[in-house]
């Protein structure tokens, strides 16, 4: 954060304040993804999933293996929707069952 003050010598207000509404907002997801990691199942594995592929992807890169930005948002998003939309059916067959 330093650097960003001397970029910004004139205005460190908004320096400062960009900074803090960055943590409020990252702090409301975190609220936000704790409450719903508790709900969801398969939210959790799906995460471990996606930051496994994040590393391998990484180390890839290192080793001169390219993969594209789409198909590695592609991957993130399916993993992730596919943990969620698991975890909701699963929810509402259990309620199924236990209504009958």
């Amino acid at each position: 954060m330093p650097h960003l003050y001397h970029l910004f010598r004139q205005s460190p207000l908004v320096v400062f304040s960009s900074n803090m509404f960055a943590i409020m907002g990252l702090r409301s997801l975190y609220t936000i993804l704790s409450k719903a990691a508790t709900d969801l199942k398969y939210l959790e594995p799906a995460v471990g999933v996606v930051l496994g592929f994040i590393g391998t992807k990484m180390i890839g890169e290192y080793f001169g293996a390219e993969i594209p930005t789409e198909v590695a948002l592609g991957v993130v998003a399916t993993f992730l929707s596919g943990g969620v939309a698991l975890s909701v059916i699963e929810k509402n067959r259990e309620e199924e069952q236990g209504e009958s």
